[in-house]
């Protein structure tokens, strides 16, 4: 019976001793884990930054080219009424 209890309490340290190793390891993995996720969100945050600016970037240009289109109809749209008075005025 001595043997046995002995036994069971050896069983019972070695449980104790592989669960506290296993949250000890759970506890590093999470850290590690909480750590890979945070530099990630860092990554990700720089990315959307850096496509942001390209974004901006981009309509700004399209605005400009836009702005430099409607100023050649625009006078285009001038001429043509010119011609069109003195087409007018010809006749």
């Amino acid at each position: 019976m001595r043997t046995r209890s002995i036994a069971v309490a050896a069983i019972a340290a070695l449980a104790l001793g592989a669960a506290a190793c296993t949250e000890a390891e759970q506890d590093n993995a999470q850290a590690e884990t909480n750590e890979a996720a945070a530099e990630t969100g860092d990554s990700l945050q720089e990315e959307a930054a850096q496509v942001g600016s390209a974004l901006e970037a981009g309509a700004k240009e399209v605005a400009q080219e836009i702005d430099e289109g409607t100023d050649r109809l625009a006078e285009e749209a001038d001429e043509q009424e010119a011609e069109t008075a003195r087409d007018t005025r010809g006749n």
